[in-house]
């Protein structure tokens, strides 16, 4: 399966409606244990590249991944914006001379994670979005040479029950960890969208398989 930047307008669509379709429920989890304003600052840089969507699809994946990147580190703000814009950077710079296939996605998506990961000093079990996207890499990684139904539904949940993990997590990460105990039976926003924004690629993605 080979992935064209000519579905990037596609999946920019789909991830707007799906956060958009779960505003309300982000941001009460947000409210609850963060700032309040991740799904404002998310739809913010979302909106900025809807409209550099037509520019993106006539790129190679390289630079296309590098310029969302930086125009969600420019438009979003705050912490996600910082760590958003180091997944997609890190990927664009792993893209470079690489066909968008699984395989490689893989390796790209691989990448991505761990400039989050350096970027946001945190690791997997500290209830971060590093909670939805460490599993769907991993999933990935082991899938990738499956059928690509079987590689997507394997990554979306993955990354379904990395979401939920966060639930019953404390937090060391972020606002939420001065709240100790008070953060448990919250999920946390940044792994909820996450999760979002994986399973509406996913789901373009076998749509158009």
């Amino acid at each position: 399966m080979t992935i064209s930047t000519q579905s990037i307008p596609h999946f920019l669509k789909a991830i707007k409606a799906e956060i958009a379709a779960n505003a309300d429920e982000v941001t009460a989890l947000d409210q609850a244990i963060g700032d309040g304003d991740h799904v404002t600052n998310l739809l913010r840089g979302l909106e900025a590249l809807e409209k550099q969507s037509s520019e993106l699809a006539e790129m190679e994946w390289s630079d296309a991944l590098m310029k969302i990147g930086m125009t969600l580190m420019s438009t979003m703000g705050g912490a996600s914006g910082s760590l958003y814009g180091s997944l997609f950077v890190a990927m664009g710079k792993e893209a470079k001379n690489n066909t968008m296939s699984l395989q490689s996605l893989a390796e790209i998506f691989h990448a991505g994670v761990q400039a989050v990961k350096t970027r946001g000093k945190a690791e997997l079990g500290e209830k971060t979005m590093l909670d939805t996207l460490i599993p769907a890499s991993h999933a990935l990684n082991v899938k990738a040479d499956a059928e690509a139904s079987d590689v997507l539904d394997a990554i979306k949940q993955a990354a379904y029950d990395g979401m939920l993990s966060t639930k019953d997590m404390l937090a060391t990460k972020g606002r939420a960890s001065f709240l100790g105990e008070r953060a448990r039976g919250h999920i946390d926003a940044g792994a909820r969208t996450s999760q979002l924004i994986i399973c509406a690629i996913a789901d373009v993605m076998e749509k158009s398989d």
